[in-house]
């Protein structure tokens, strides 16, 4: 058989255009009529598939070269994993919020438009309120396929031999999302290895998970205090928010005044919802164009910012459970390392909520803007870096990767959702940098931190 020099060079085209676009994150998900235009906005309600495009085309698709350890002599020893909860339902709070949008549609003047219409007369409310936040099946895959491609990431620490001999732990918050979605990620890995003779426990721990409902100067002066949400009260009610509303008003050809925050809230969400749990570009998103979008993420920032991020020093300290709970796992892994023994646990999987993740990135210092987020300063935060949208979609995921390089040699890597990020302040080799330079940046939290202290209401002066 004839094989032309052209057919060569078509063929070996093929391959490496095929392997390069497996990791192109600048895919264009809004050139695909079924993903809204707007979807990169959603905020905390956003697809992980919105952060990482490539999974669009293959779901188990897994990019090792962003592993890069300085040599080749460096092996993986142990992996921590926090992770948030699938794809779930809208909470009964919402519920409610969409339920009053969706009656004031219904009852709105008959529309020409034909999308607006589709809402009128063939839409119809299908969430409830005893839906409360539980994971979709949508939530579920979105674990299961993590937990698959986590072990093609790290073959030599996911494995069906370090799962079949207890080296993987798993611990969970109480919630039945966070309950489910460890079922789920558990369920991929033993489906993954046809497992059917063993079954895996898993740990529930709301102490570590959800700190945040413990500690009780957040509790008091953050959560239950309504001063402590000035600036999202104050954007809510300025002139980006307003003209959003006033459009939704104009598209339903109804009063300004009948449209609330609340309402253009509930619609937004109404199309994240639609989209993330059942793949549908919902008219509902047809209320808003990219600028609409873009005001209502920054409300959710705004809102994440000062309610679990850098607003409040508490809203991070409030993690220093967690904090500890790492460090002190991967310096127990160091010791057993060092002393040649095998590292008894391999792997920690722990599930919890947008809330566990945010407050811990914030004390190690990600995503920290040189400017505050306020309710006045929008337009000038365009590029910033706190955006929950990037940080916090369903399935999100910190992932630290501890590696022995030879002669003592220790580093630690950490991702975010699956890409190589640098520890805040930390130069050398900052992808991957030495583990006792991690301990050295960290050193005041290590020494201190300390939940107790942190958490009291009334914390007493330091003595000087």
């Amino acid at each position: 058989m004839k094989i032309t020099l052209r057919k060569i060079i078509l063929f070996y085209f093929t391959i490496i255009t095929g392997i390069s676009s497996c990791f192109r994150n600048d895919l264009n998900p809004e050139d695909n009529r079924d993903i809204p235009a707007i979807a990169k906005y959603f905020s905390t309600k956003g697809r992980y598939e919105e952060v990482n495009p490539y999974l669009i085309e293959d779901i188990f698709a897994v990019n090792r070269s962003m592993l890069q350890p300085p040599s080749a002599e460096c092996r993986e020893i142990h992996l921590t994993a926090i992770i948030r909860h699938g794809t779930r339902y809208p909470t009964t709070k919402n519920v409610k919020k969409m339920q009053k949008l969706y009656d004031l549609v219904r009852s709105s003047n008959p529309s020409k438009k034909s999308w607006l219409r589709e809402l009128q007369t063939q839409w119809t409310m299908w969430y409830t309120e005893d839906m409360d936040g539980r994971l979709v099946q949508k939530g579920v895959n979105d674990h299961k396929h993590l937990a698959v491609r986590l072990s093609k990431l790290f073959p030599s620490l996911i494995s069906e031999e370090k799962l079949r001999g207890g080296f993987i732990k798993f611990i969970t918050s109480s919630k039945h999302r966070c309950v489910n979605s460890t079922l789920s990620f558990k369920a991929g890995l033993t489906e993954h290895w046809n497992i059917k003779d063993m079954e895996f426990d898993h740990a529930v721990n709301d102490a570590l998970m959800r700190f945040f409902d413990t500690c009780t100067r957040f509790v008091e002066e953050v959560d239950n205090n309504p001063s402590a949400m000035t600036e999202v009260d104050m954007f809510k009610q300025g002139p980006e928010m307003r003209r959003v509303q006033q459009k939704i008003a104009d598209h339903l050809n109804i009063s300004y005044s009948l449209i609330t925050d609340d309402m253009a809230e509930a619609a937004f969400y109404l199309c994240a919802y639609e989209f993330a749990i059942k793949t549908v570009n919902s008219p509902w998103c047809r209320l808003f164009d990219e600028v609409d979008a873009q005001v209502l993420e920054y409300a959710n920032d705004l809102k994440h910012f000062w309610k679990r991020g850098y607003g409040y020093d508490i809203n991070s300290k409030s993690s220093c459970i967690l904090f500890h709970d790492v460090f002190s796992r991967l310096d127990k892994v160091v010791e057993e390392n060092k002393s040649g023994q095998q590292v008894a646990e391999a792997v920690t999987v722990q599930v919890g909520h947008a809330e566990t993740l945010l407050p811990l990135l914030t004390l190690l210092g990600f995503f920290k803007d040189s400017e505050t987020l306020t309710s006045t300063n929008f337009a000038t935060q365009a590029h910033r870096s706190f955006r929950t949208s990037l940080m916090l979609p369903y399935a999100a995921n910190l992932l630290l990767v501890l590696y022995d390089c030879g002669g003592g040699n220790l580093r630690l890597q950490p991702l975010l959702n699956e890409k190589s990020v640098t520890f805040p302040g930390l130069t050398d080799r900052a992808s991957m940098p030495l583990y006792r330079d991690v301990l050295e940046h960290y050193k005041d939290l290590l020494q201190g931190c300390d939940f107790e202290t942190e958490c009291q209401l009334f914390k007493q002066p330091v003595e000087v």
